[in-house]
């Protein structure tokens, strides 16, 4: 079995899930397999001939990533998409998972967002390079499966958190760049933090762990055309989410929200009733996650040092 991606957020949690299957698992670093790079993918896979792929490599980021790469989020993930997908097809793969995101649904979906709400309007702005190229990768999917009958199948995560996650101020997504910059607001004694957005947009988030346990479960028991969606089914604000992470964190100063800055779609919340169906549930609730997630960073030893004073006024995060 084939974790393209095993060192990123959610390849390194099905890297720790199917070894309590006792799976045999391959993993190769980036710097030895360029995915990128098509006639090294495929001479990877026909070296290694794996029985299964799960496709979890990805360029990723948050909103400023999104707004000022596009170009790479758009190149990077159409090439690792089409190589490892194309390669798996060519040397016959068994079984594939393609891993999308929910940002491949139109920004104006009614919600919950169900699968067959894909491609029937306008993507988010801020992301739309990134749900460009998983779109592209889900419909190459398809495609095989339809023209060659290969087992091939997509899901499609809700907004990710947890162990293994980027904790960059700057270019992570909201909750881990949240963490980081509530530790040096805490660390410095910052009296007031300042988020980007108004803190009225809602959004779902999914522990890494429950993730890679429905993506498991979709690997075992899910055979279909369409895109199967894997979320938790339940929203949070992002001002509640600000004080969540605060309470887990220890700051106690106060949050302020600056609505000037993009923070994207009003709401975004996953229908995963089609993998419920199947008999997945999630099982970590947001609160013991964030508490989860905060115990795992500090434990790596990155505790935020106190900023320089140029930095002590605001505490952007990316929504």
């Amino acid at each position: 079995m084939f974790i393209a991606g095993h060192a990123g957020l959610v390849g390194g949690a099905l890297r720790r899930r199917l070894l309590q299957e006792r799976c045999d698992i391959l993993t190769i670093d980036r710097r030895r397999l360029d995915l990128r790079r098509q006639q090294d993918v495929e001479n990877w896979m026909a070296e290694n001939r794996p029985d299964i792929v799960l496709l979890a490599a990805a360029t990723v980021g948050g909103i400023v990533a999104n707004n000022t790469r596009p170009a790479e989020f758009l190149t990077d993930n159409l090439a690792i998409a089409c190589n490892v997908i194309e390669a798996a097809r060519k040397y016959d793969v068994g079984k594939l998972v393609f891993l999308g995101s929910s940002c491949i649904y139109p920004r104006d979906a009614s919600q919950p967002v169900t699968e067959d709400a894909l491609l029937t309007g306008a993507l988010e702005p801020t992301n739309e390079a990134y749900a460009v190229a998983k779109i592209a990768g889900l419909k190459l999917a398809q495609a095989i499966r339809r023209q060659y009958g290969r087992d091939f199948i997509s899901v499609m995560p809700t907004n990710l958190y947890g162990p293994g996650d980027r904790f960059d101020p700057e270019r992570g997504h909201v909750i881990p760049a949240l963490v980081h910059r509530m530790s040096e607001a805490k660390a410095a004694g910052t009296p007031e933090c300042v988020i980007w957005g108004s803190g009225l947009v809602w959004r779902e988030f999914l522990h890494v762990d429950d993730c890679a346990d429905g993506v498991v479960h979709a690997l075992q028991y899910y055979s279909g055309d369409a895109p199967l969606n894997i979320g938790s089914g339940e929203e949070v604000s992002i001002a509640t989410l600000a004080t969540l992470i605060a309470q887990a964190v220890g700051y106690r100063g106060r949050i302020v929200f600056d609505p000037a800055r993009p923070e994207g779609p009003r709401r975004k919340l996953l229908d995963s009733s089609r993998i419920r169906a199947l008999g997945w549930r999630p099982r970590v609730g947001l609160r013991d996650g964030l508490v989860d997630t905060v115990r795992w960073w500090r434990a790596q030893g990155h505790v935020a040092p106190a900023p320089s004073s140029a930095r002590l006024a605001l505490c952007h995060a990316e929504v």
